[in-house]
């Protein structure tokens, strides 16, 4: 297990602004990610556990070993911590075959051990037959698996993972999750991630830490935190919600409902415990939540009628934008019939409105 208290100040200058990493949290077998946004210290996170930065207070703990305290001085050199470490980019020797970048890794083994242990792994991770050949001269997939495999050749206390699948395609990155599954049956060890994909995210993650400005702003499951984020924030960062300003006009315990007022509409969501009539709130609905359709005839009674101002589409989903901001996600395939269609009803299920 990881224990990590971790405090990093840089101060303003004149081409940067002030910033501080202040983070504490706990790792176990597992994959771990740390979600978040470009420079909210994700990387600076993994540099300070591996050692490659120092802390300004706090101590960095691994399987009861400490491994930095700034307290008393404490801090072992990167090649004592145990920690393999995959870098955004395969480091690999460009001069060395593949085989040799993994025997000058395992140096510190006897010469046998070393041996079998490099040939056990190139086997694991499908790399025997191109053992022989240099990092540019096999695809940017098979880079990756021998960096990961180089990483794990001293068999490590945990591995750190800095945005391993990025500038793969999909193939590749699927590739890339198939291995790390096979880490996580072969080698049982903390992993740390870091990404700012949500979707690669929830595929990896038993635990997610959310970094927001060098803090955590949120941890628990992927399901837990898509579920209810707790604060916008977050809820922007993951790109799914709408967030709509509102008032509560009714609290009503005894049937678990409460009334809110957004933009001259009136909302009808759950009972709101620990709040109180005309408190202002953010109401946090997601995109996908919201039931939507076309306009025909009369409507259901509590139903928004909305103008359609446009719409965006991915492969699989169109994003419909509606006065006031509000967004609602719906298959491409319901969107391409209905296209035509101006008017719009819209409705929130009760249980949806998450207020912040």
């Amino acid at each position: 297990m990881l224990e990590a208290r971790l405090q990093k100040r840089f101060a303003k200058t004149q081409d940067s602004s002030e910033f501080e990493l202040n983070v504490h949290f706990e790792i176990e077998v597992g994959t771990t990610v740390l979600f978040g946004p470009s420079g909210s210290g994700k990387s600076l996170t993994l540099d300070l556990i591996a050692g490659f930065a120092k802390l300004d207070a706090g101590r960095v703990l691994l399987n009861d070993r400490l491994l930095a305290d700034a307290g008393t001085g404490v801090f072992l050199a990167p090649q004592l911590r145990r920690c393999g470490y995959l870098f955004q980019r395969p480091a690999l020797f460009p001069h060395l075959t593949l085989r040799e970048n993994m025997m000058l890794a395992a140096m510190g083994l006897a010469k046998l051990e070393r041996h079998r242990k490099v040939n056990a792994l190139l086997d694991s991770f499908r790399l025997g037959d191109i053992a022989s050949r240099k990092p540019n001269e096999v695809s940017g997939g098979q880079r990756q698996r021998c960096s990961i495999a180089r990483a794990l050749v001293t068999v490590p206390a945990m591995l750190l993972l800095d945005e391993p699948s990025n500038g793969l395609d999909t193939t590749l990155k699927h590739e890339f999750y198939e291995v790390l599954a096979q880490i996580q049956a072969d080698f049982p060890l903390p992993v740390l991630l870091v990404t700012h994909d949500l979707e690669e995210a929830f595929l990896l993650a038993d635990r997610m830490l959310v970094l927001v400005d060098g803090k955590i702003a949120q941890a628990g499951t992927p399901r837990e935190i898509l579920n209810q984020p707790a604060s916008a924030p977050v809820a922007n960062l993951l790109g799914l919600f709408n967030l709509l300003p509102a008032e509560i006009k009714q609290l009503d315990p005894g049937n678990n409902k409460s009334k809110l007022k957004w933009n001259e509409t009136e909302l009808e969501g759950p009972y709101y415990p620990a709040r109180l009539l005309g408190d202002r709130v953010t109401v946090c609905v997601r995109r996908d939540e919201i039931s939507v359709s076309p306009k025909m005839g009369k409507t259901e009674k509590g139903s928004l009628v909305l103008t359609l101002e446009g719409a965006s589409e991915t492969a699989r989903t169109a994003l419909l934008h509606f006065e006031a901001g509000l967004i609602v996600e719906l298959p491409l395939e319901e969107f391409a019939e209905n296209r035509h269609h101006r008017e719009w009803a819209l409705r929130m299920p009760t249980s949806t409105l998450r207020i912040l």
